[in-house]
């Protein structure tokens, strides 16, 4: 899953605990890779509890659930959502498309053509 903002893939991390965070934005986990995590205003962009306010929110098997108060709720369907933000930016590999991605390095390894 790439960076919500910035389309930067998540590489596979060293020894220790991840830079990256997790978000739920619309309803949906995203997560953030640690350059945009600098940028000011990143929580911004974040759903937040509707009981403390906090961003550090998770979502999982349809429940969004508060980090810091244990505040639970059922996540929103993705086709009734809309968060009024505009659609974050492609994904840093150009048109975005990873089954095209996947495809194309499994045909390298198993030295097949290329895919049609």
């Amino acid at each position: 899953m790439p960076c919500f903002r910035c389309g930067a893939r998540q590489t596979d991390p060293v020894r220790g605990a991840s830079p990256w965070k997790r978000g739920v934005r619309a309803d949906r986990q995203v997560l953030i890779c640690p350059g945009c995590q600098s940028v000011h205003g990143t929580a911004d962009d974040l759903d937040r509890c509707a009981a403390c306010g906090s961003a550090r929110l998770v979502c999982r098997l349809g429940e969004v659930e508060c980090r810091d108060c244990g505040h639970t709720r059922e996540a929103v369907p993705a086709d009734l959502v809309h968060s009024g933000a505009p659609p974050g930016p492609p994904a840093a590999s150009g048109d975005g498309d990873l089954s095209a991605e996947v495809a194309a390095a499994l045909n390298r390894v198993l030295r097949r053509g290329p895919a049609t």
